[in-house]
């Protein structure tokens, strides 16, 4: 079966085209192909499905852990690529995911914009572990994220324990991904995110950008257009629309990086 290698922003992930041929053990393969010292080696398994609900393909997660996740921003950009590139759609794409229709956009060679699913659930939250944080979902079932803005200069083994803290407070029965985040000028942070299912600090998280900008213009502390945020894998782009739930867009590269073939 061939595998196509992805990589948006620094997250990498494993695509492979299901719309003919099933999977039987997705978990299990997940792990074995993500496995960086064994296996082909990546942050996540993307399957690509029929569609069932009048999209292009439906889109179907698994952490490198073999753990499911409801959706994922970067993932989400190179599906879009790939249902392109590959002739799924034209320059707009329409990918069911778990967390409900997530649309996309072609906007140059390999940058696209998507529309994330809306934030729910949004409220302050004092954890176990005295840290204040907001909490929102993105979609329904929404994918958890707790942000919380705090000095990134300290040491990462420091931060990776205040996230840790966060992640795993009783207060998230599903867990949270946890984004630490840093205003570090008008309309730009500076983000780090722990993610569930990898268990550590990823290079970016397509999710917990969105979350982290809408977060944050919530509370008036961004503007919500053409937000910039740095993360250790690059730079993406959130822009926030007023509304009822707001509309989050996330625009960044998505790139193919290689394709093989997996037994």
């Amino acid at each position: 079966m061939k595998f196509y290698k992805y990589c948006g922003a620094g997250n990498d992930f494993i695509l492979l085209d299901c719309r003919e041929q099933a999977i039987t053990d997705a978990p299990a393969l997940a792990r074995r192909l993500c496995d960086r010292h064994f296996g082909v080696g990546a942050d996540g398994l993307m399957l690509v499905l029929s569609p069932e609900r009048g999209g292009d393909c439906k889109m179907l997660f698994y952490n490198n852990d073999g753990s499911t996740a409801e959706m994922c921003g970067n993932g989400a950009r190179c599906i879009s690529k790939f249902c392109h590139d590959f002739g799924l759609s034209g320059l707009e794409q329409r990918i069911e995911t778990p967390a409900g229709l997530v649309t996309g956009a072609r906007v140059g060679e390999n940058r696209y914009r998507v529309r994330l699913n809306p934030p729910r659930n949004v409220r302050l939250q004092t954890v176990a572990a005295g840290v204040r944080c907001d909490y929102l979902e993105l979609g329904d079932p929404g994918i958890p994220h707790a942000v919380v803005l705090t000095d990134l200069s300290q040491n990462r083994e420091t931060l990776k324990q205040l996230a840790r803290s966060v992640r795993y407070a009783p207060e998230f029965p599903r867990g949270a991904n946890v984004n630490l985040c840093e205003v570090i000028g008008e309309n730009a942070l500076r983000l780090l995110t722990y993610e569930r299912g990898v268990e550590d600090f990823t290079l970016a998280c397509g999710t917990g950008n969105g979350a982290s900008v809408a977060a944050l213009t919530l509370r008036g502390l961004v503007s919500g257009r053409k937000t910039q945020i740095q993360n250790d894998g690059g730079l993406l782009e959130v822009d926030v629309t007023p509304g009822d739930p707001p509309g989050v867009d996330l625009t960044g590269e998505a790139l193919l990086v290689f394709t093989g073939e997996i037994e």
